[in-house]
């Protein structure tokens, strides 16, 4: 019996905003300079060795996470590409991140190791999914928090290594919401799995349908 390609799962009716085919809006722009910060702070970080300079670019890097989604819903500008562009943008400024800090010792590779193995899951789940005719997941907020949490733990773990005066509170305050991150990345990659999973039988339930 033929086999029928799995079709991309419908948008359920959940009140959001559907989201369009925009590509210059305000919150794609923002996204965008999202993009270029990464390689900004590693010429400062690797090259230069300007950690003041650095710490800025990640701060703003990480608080701005959420600026581009709030406007985007603010202005109604919910766009296809920036659902790909702001996950792209946290995941790339947090592996930058990770092998600049790993270089410099400033975080163990254990934890390193930890990070990069919840991403090689991922990409192992949207391979499946694409397999199946789906797209990646929308994002979950227990990600979301993750990825706030680890953004705002990297420039308080490299102030850590500046500011000798209140080295240890910072430190402290730096591990534990790094720490607490990585359990929350894990919890939400747990989930997408799960949730690729589902998509998956489905599809083959109608596929053995057909």
């Amino acid at each position: 019996m033929s086999r029928r390609p799995a079709r991309a799962e419908q948008p359920r009716d959940t009140g959001d905003e559907a989201p369009g085919n925009q590509v210059l809006t305000l919150p794609n722009l923002i996204s965008f300079v999202r993009l270029l910060g990464v390689p900004l702070f590693l010429y400062l970080f690797l090259v230069e060795r300007a950690d003041v300079a650095a710490i800025v670019i990640l701060a703003i890097g990480g608080t701005t996470d959420w600026v581009d989604g709030w406007i985007a819903r603010r202005l109604h500008q919910v766009s296809r590409l920036g659902e790909l562009l702001d996950p792209f943008a946290d995941r790339l400024y947090i592996l930058a991140t990770l092998i600049a800090f790993t270089a410099r010792e400033v975080v163990p590779w254990q934890f390193t190791a930890a990070l990069l193995a919840r991403e090689l899951l991922l990409l192992g789940s949207l391979a499946v999914l694409r397999r199946f005719g789906y797209g990646p997941p929308p994002v979950h907020y227990v990600g979301k928090t993750a990825t706030f949490l680890l953004l705002a733990a990297f420039p308080v773990l490299l102030l850590a290594t500046e500011w000798s005066a209140a080295a240890t509170a910072t430190a402290a305050i730096g591990w534990a919401l790094a720490w607490w991150g990585l359990v929350l990345y894990w919890v939400a990659g747990g989930m997408y799995v799960v949730q690729a999973a589902r998509l998956v039988r489905a599809a083959r339930g109608r596929g053995a349908a057909a």
